[in-house]
């Protein structure tokens, strides 16, 4: 097993909350940018923490940026010493990692909602991320991110800025190339909890709905599915009112 790192936090919520979240975010991003689920949760009367993976954000650096180090690290978070987390939500490279986490250990959540999830990459869709965290790293400032994204809430431009300045280059190019075959496929087949996939609309784009990733965890009868329309990779900050309907509709 990989060598893990603690996760830094930011919370939302009271800790007293008697329901308990993890919000995990996807690659050249920081725990910040999940504000919308963390505030939704919160108003819900969730206690909501969102981590920092390693070489990004606050975290820990490290040298080991394969996917079952990212899952090793969200593994060795707990809601409290002995007690799972009631609900995970993962998006893109933190779907990855919380489902190796999830067939890991069935305690670990007793739910998961994954948002368009990288549960596998096809070659086109590899060569889209890498150009996309190019751009991120090449100009990490609010203009660029506002220029690409016009109609981002501004908390959003803000903080896409920042997690570029803030994530390391090395870390986020190693990703790509530590992992030759991203698939954990074979992970997912294995999750037992209730798991729920809030998929990209694949008109915009969407590296899970209509992908072979999809097929394949269909195969699994505890995977449920949606679709944000007319959202891209990031529905939470493309449309994120739909999104959190979305994930109301989930949780019943």
């Amino acid at each position: 097993m990989p060598s893990r790192v603690i996760l830094p936090r930011l919370s939302w919520g009271s800790p007293s909350a008697e329901r308990r979240a993890l919000l995990i975010h996807g690659l050249g991003s920081n725990g910040a940018l999940m504000w919308r689920y963390g505030v939704a949760l919160a108003e819900a009367g969730w206690r909501a923490d969102a981590v920092d993976l390693r070489g990004h954000g606050t975290a820990p650096r490290a040298l080991d940026y394969t996917l079952a180090a990212y899952g090793a690290d969200v593994a060795g978070t707990r809601a409290g010493a002995e007690r799972p987390w009631d609900l995970v939500i993962a998006h893109s490279l933190g779907g990855a990692a919380s489902v190796l986490a999830a067939a890991e250990d069935p305690s670990w959540t007793r739910r998961l909602v994954l948002v368009d999830p990288a549960i596998m990459l096809t070659d086109r869709d590899r060569d889209i991320v890498r150009n996309s965290q190019t751009r991120s790293f090449d100009d990490p400032s609010e203009e660029a991110v506002r220029a690409e994204h016009p109609h981002w809430h501004p908390q959003d431009v803000e903080l896409k800025a920042l997690s570029a300045r803030q994530a390391s280059r090395w870390a986020v190019e190693q990703t790509s190339a530590q992992n030759v075959r991203w698939d954990v496929t074979d992970a997912a087949l294995r999750v037992s909890v209730p798991t729920h996939v809030i998929a990209s609309d694949p008109h915009v784009y969407s590296i899970f709905r209509g992908k072979p990733a999809e097929a394949a965890v269909a195969a699994n009868p505890v995977f449920t599915f949606s679709v944000v329309a007319d959202a891209g990779h990031s529905p939470h900050r493309d449309r994120p009112e739909a999104t959190i309907e979305a994930l109301h509709a989930a949780l019943g």
